[in-house]
């Protein structure tokens, strides 16, 4: 079993990432603005700073999605390759993703407090939604 100092030396050297489940709203966020192939939403994905996804888990979360309409597919013939599928957000997605933003906003408040206690030298980037909600106190 390992210490606490043990754990914390790991940490330092690993990166942890973001958890599995913050992968969705990050997906139906992308595709919020445009319709595209899944490697390409990997790719977009990737770009904004989850860097260790898994393909095989990706499709399978993106199969899921399509299942829980919050996404659709349809192939796409038109390139002169194999046909690919593109996907795009639902109502429902666009709904559930309006729901993650809340949730969201909601922990980036508490984070911000943290951080606050923390380190009170520490400002926190902010909306400016928040910078006016801190105005009006």
């Amino acid at each position: 079993m390992e210490s606490k100092e043990e754990e914390i030396k790991k940490n330092k050297t690993t990166n942890i990432g973001a958890p599995k489940n913050f992968l969705i709203p990050i997906m139906l966020l992308h595709l919020r603005d445009w319709n595209t192939h899944g490697y390409e939403l990997m790719e977009k994905i990737s770009q904004f700073g989850m860097e260790s996804v898994d393909q095989g888990n990706f499709y399978r979360l993106l199969r899921q999605l399509e299942k829980d309409a919050l996404v659709t597919s349809e192939w796409d013939t038109t390139s002169g390759g194999p046909a690919k599928r593109i996907y795009s957000i639902t109502e429902a997605g666009k709904q559930y993703l309006d729901l993650w933003a809340g949730s969201l906003s909601q922990y980036q408040k508490m984070l911000n407090q943290f951080f606050n206690i923390y380190n009170p030298f520490f400002t926190p980037l902010q909306s400016s939604s928040d910078k006016k909600e801190d105005e009006d106190y």
